[in-house]
């Protein structure tokens, strides 16, 4: 009698295993299944975002957001709008922030600008190197200013490895918020304004050398839009799993 149960007590442990290795299977191919549907859904939000940015762009400029918009201002639905601001520019309190654009390392130089009602916005007038004058500063220029461009959302805290430094006047992001309270500003808008118009980067740089500061229309528009990829990898690991558990099953059955 011993000898007749030995097979059916082997065939046991084996039967076990297959199950586990089925539902570790399923658990991968559901979790590869998942991550998969979630990277098109991805991809299907950034299609859709910059359609957005794309028609925020090329559509004909408004005035930028006052004081009673700004708590809506957000970069979903904000940011790389076209707008326009008119008031006079505080060319005492002009920063230069660190900057590297395709015209080399420099600065932005970003200078506030205060609105008739009082309502401050920052303009990043454009980039200028970094031992380049500003030319504002030079002339004392006064008066009214119409700046058009695009609206950009504040940059908190500073660039990679490195904290602005307000103390020392080292600027590394376009922080609004840290530089009207190092200039005590009071009233200023939660973004800056990109002024000009973006120019076509590949064409009209090549060989471009400005003959006065600062350059703007600098802007980048560049979004990183992988998700494509992603998901046919997340859908083909998936897949994978799914092979190789039918092909050990298949192998399985046929050993016993």
């Amino acid at each position: 009698m011993n000898d007749v149960s030995k097979p059916h007590s082997a065939r046991a442990p084996r039967s076990i295993k297959r199950l586990l290795g089925f539902a570790l299977a399923a658990f991968f191919f559901s979790v590869f299944l998942a991550l998969g549907t979630w990277q098109v859904y991805r991809l299907d939000y950034k299609l859709d975002l910059i359609e957005r940015v794309e028609n925020r762009v090329d559509a004909p400029a408004v005035n930028a957001p006052a004081a009673a918009e700004w708590p809506a201002v957000a970069r979903d639905t904000h940011e790389y709008l076209n707008v326009k601001v008119q008031g006079e520019l505080l060319p005492q309190h002009t920063t230069r922030v660190q900057a590297t654009t395709v015209l080399g390392a420099g600065h932005w130089l970003l200078t506030p600008l205060r609105q008739a009602n009082g309502e401050i916005v920052w303009i990043n007038r454009g980039y200028i190197p970094v031992n380049e004058a500003d030319p504002m500063t030079i002339d004392n220029t006064q008066g009214l200013f119409e700046v058009r461009g695009l609206l950009r959302i504040s940059e908190a805290g500073g660039a990679f490895l490195r904290e602005n430094d307000p103390a020392g006047n080292r600027w590394y992001s376009r922080d609004i918020e840290a530089l009207s309270q190092h200039h005590e500003l009071q009233t200023v808008a939660p973004f800056f304004i990109d002024a000009g118009t973006p120019r076509n980067l590949g064409e009209e740089i090549t060989g471009f050398t400005p003959k006065t500061y600062p350059v703007d229309g600098l802007t980048v528009i560049k979004f990183h839009n992988s998700h494509l990829v992603y998901a046919f990898t997340w859908y083909a690991l998936a897949l994978m799993v799914a092979g190789i558990t039918v092909w050990l099953n298949r192998k399985s059955v046929a050993l016993a």
